[in-house]
């Protein structure tokens, strides 16, 4: 045991750099585990404890006033039903903010669905003006229990009694109105009616809605959402925060698997005699293993451990997002078995590809073999000699040479160095994309900044008047969106008419071409996987008891709604309803224009009848993978630099035997330490090449995917520019050189004795 020890500490003091190295790259590598399983975790966790805490429904209907709701009590499926409460939209103001609400008649707390109150108490009958706020739309509107709002309009005042978490559809300035819980009698003049339905098995949920709507009548039936809506809504960015994290984490830690192989590899060719020795001596195949086992595993526990230190004690105070997930981790049952299983499986997954490296080492005879006078790859190509007989350079012909003259380990090692490359180009895309939607937003799916609400006291004249008359306002398009049934009445989608034939809305197209044409509309990625449609066929869907026909040209990217929209003009819509006139107006900013400047003084314009909200950016919310990204590209990088190291110790070995002939054929040490460096800068070119040529590509299927699965739509990709490529494979060969020209000048240096003896 301790001959043991004491080789592990000899090899230790030898390549302390690249014991560093491991250890940091194995504490990156388990950070980004850490915090992608929290991510998951805090995205799933909260909506999932005030679902279960609530009694969250699985479907909530919105229906006319006149729908008769009992007949769903009778539901084959329904475990419960509670309601309906009457609804009334309004807009709330408060400081300043202004938001589009639900008002719901509810006269005692309900049985499912129940609002779990965050502060101050439950409705009031003796204060028939109070109301409960949803805590996202309270946050919007500055608000707390004891606040006065006002509605808009009106001279009507409401007082927040409380704030409440609920299970439903989140609030989204200018998408989703907020919900706020009065008494019947606050509504006023209902507008509709809602009722929840609690299922006996959730999975049924599009079964479910069929039947409801069937049973009301599609006529009665104006939205449906349901808890699976809810659910991804609110996971929201935190998921995708987590599947980036997971999947790079993923990467890098077989990339760093591949380089501990490599590396041991390489040393166990480099220590064939002292193996051999150490066999002569006593030493038997398993504690040979074991030496290079226990010694690698001891690198991965302590990065291991270190990793999971630092996320454990320091990991809820990294700014913003991230830290909150960590909080809400720690807090979670799942979160103790989480930080010992992922440090567990790194550290056992390193071990399982030192093994497999270690086991050749086992093999090694106690006598030492010699070695060939000249390998099978040695030789000089024919294309090596023309090279020379042109009078090129010897160190840039034996150097290229050199690199790919050994046909298994050449290509083996090119692999294992363009691995974390290529992850690298695919972290630099993400990084693109997110300043493709920064800064040219255009391009994906939103053309305009702000979303102006007017209500029913503007006309469209006065409106239009207002809009046009702000100078930074370079076109307004007017518009509606309504709630629409989808074929089988399984789910609701947004159908929205913008722009006019005359002046069309400037969709971001993916597919096929615009709608120009009569009944022609445009959809997302979303509404065509809902519907199992493709770009050319035509659709049916239903608003109210209005159907409406059309036949999709197109296929836009669709950041709202999870990409359920179908989008026409406000003429098309027209045919069928010639009474309809524009609710909404998107406003097209000039360059350069603040879109907050804008909305204040739109707002100050339309004297209260404006409601003016910014379009929101998906990524807003992926700001955090800035700094993650940031993160992982240190992690590979320095996994990077562990094949670096492990490809020049490997390069200036086998150089040792070639030593003595090239100084015979007059050689100096400088032209001899260039084949070196030449022969890995030539090495970490092609790999630089290779992550580039599949990199890129990679990245594009990767972020079209998600975009894809988040109902976007692909076509959002965005690949690094040429010359950030470029600047990344200069890189790469330039810090090869670099690393590569200390230990190949003092090989070229050494003694005639210590070349004699490493040729024997």
């Amino acid at each position: 045991m301790r001959a043991t020890l004491r080789w592990a500490h000899s090899d230790l003091r030898t390549h302390r750099g690249e014991a560093l190295f491991l250890v940091l790259a194995t504490a990156g590598i388990v950070v980004s585990l850490l915090l992608a399983t929290a991510l998951f975790g805090y995205a799933t966790n909260p909506w999932q404890r005030v679902f279960t805490q609530a009694r969250g429904a699985h479907v909530w209907l919105h229906t006319a006033p006149s729908a008769d709701t009992g007949k769903l009590t009778g539901l084959d499926g329904v475990e419960s039903v509670t309601g309906p409460y009457p609804t009334a939209s309004a807009t709330l103001a408060s400081r300043g903010a202004r938001a589009a609400v639900e008002l719901r008649g509810t006269p005692e707390e309900p049985s499912v669905g129940r609002p779990l109150l965050t502060s101050g108490h439950w409705l009031d009958p003796a204060n028939p003006d109070g109301v409960v706020l949803e805590s996202r739309l309270a946050r919007a509107l500055l608000a707390a229990p004891g606040d006065t709002l006002t509605l808009p309009g009106t001279d009507r005042t409401v007082t927040v009694l409380g704030v409440a978490d609920s299970a439903e559809k989140r609030y989204r300035p200018g998408e989703q109105p907020g919900l706020v819980w009065a008494q019947p009698s606050a509504v006023g003049e209902p507008r509709g009616r809602v009722v929840a339905l609690r299922l006996t098995d959730p999975e049924d949920t599009d079964y479910a809605v069929q039947r409801a709507v069937t049973v009301l009548g599609s006529g009665a039936v104006s939205e449906v959402s349901t808890w699976k809506q809810a659910r991804a809504e609110a996971q929201g960015d935190n998921r995708l925060l987590g599947q980036v994290l997971g999947l790079f984490g993923l990467g890098a830690l077989v990339a760093a698997g591949l380089a501990v192989h490599g590396a041991i590899g390489t040393r166990i060719r480099g220590h064939l005699r002292d193996i051999s020795v150490l066999k002569a001596i006593g030493f038997t195949p398993g504690q040979v293993v074991r030496v290079f086992l226990f010694q690698h595993l001891a690198y991965a526990l302590l990065g291991a451990l270190a990793a999971a230190a630092v996320v454990q004690g320091l990991g809820s105070r990294i700014p913003g997002r991230l830290g909150d997930a960590v909080g809400v981790w720690h807090g979670l049952p799942g979160h103790t078995v989480a930080l010992l299983v992922v440090p567990v499986t790194v550290v056992l997954f390193i071990g399982a590809t030192t093994g497999l490296a270690a086991w050749r080492a086992g093999r090694v005879p106690p006598v030492p073999v010699p070695r060939r006078a000249a390998s099978p790859g040695g030789r000089l190509s024919g294309a090596a000699r023309s090279a020379l007989g042109l009078r090129l350079p010897p160190a840039l012909v034996l150097g290229w040479h050199r690199a790919f003259s050994r046909r298994l380990r050449s290509p083996a090692t090119v692999a294992r160095l363009a691995l974390p490359l290529l992850l690298i180009v695919v972290a630099m895309s993400a990084w693109t994309t997110i300043d493709r939607f920064d800064g040219r937003p255009e391009q994906v799916g939103l053309p305009t900044s702000l979303t102006v609400h007017a209500d029913s006291g503007l006309t469209d004249r006065a409106a239009r008047t207002v809009l046009d008359g702000d100078p930074q306002v370079a076109a307004a398009y007017p518009g509606v969106e309504v709630a629409a049934l989808v074929p089988g009445q399984t789910a609701t989608i947004a159908l929205r008419g913008l722009g006019t034939r005359q002046d069309p809305y400037p969709y971001s197209l993916a597919e096929g071409r615009a709608a120009t044409g009569r009944d022609e509309a445009v959809a997302g990625q979303g509404l065509l996987a809902l519907l199992d449609a493709r770009v050319g066929d035509w659709v049916r869907i239903t608003v109210g008891d209005q159907p409406q026909v059309l036949h999709i040209v197109g296929r836009s990217i669709e950041p709202e709604n999870a990409g359920r929209v179908i989008s026409t003009s406000l003429d098309t819509l027209r045919e069928n309803d010639p009474g309809l006139g524009p609710t909404l107006y998107e406003l097209r900013l000039r360059p350069g224009a603040d879109p907050d400047a804008v909305a204040d003084r739109l707002t100050a314009a339309g004297e209260g009848h404006l409601d003016v909200h910014a379009v929101p950016n998906p990524a807003d919310g992926l700001s955090p993978l800035r700094g993650v990204i940031v993160g992982l590209i240190v992690v590979l990088a320095l996994i990077g630099l562990i094949e670096l190291l492990t490809a020049i110790g490997g390069t200036v070995r086998e150089g040792e035997r070639d030593l003595l002939a090239l100084k015979a054929i007059g050689l100096s040490p400088r032209q001899i330490t260039a084949i070196t460096v030449v022969s890995t800068g030539c090495t970490a070119l092609v790999a630089a090449i290779l992550a580039t040529g599949l990199g890129v590509p990679l990245a594009h299927w990767l972020i079209d995917a998600q975009g894809a699965s988040s109902g976007i739509g692909s076509g959002i990709a965005a690949g690094p520019s040429a010359w950030l490529l470029l600047l990344l494979g200069a890189a790469a060969v330039a810090g090869a050189t670099a690393l590569a020209a200390l230990p190949a000048s003092r090989a070229a240096r050494r003694r005639l004795a210590d070349t004699l003896s490493a040729v024997a």
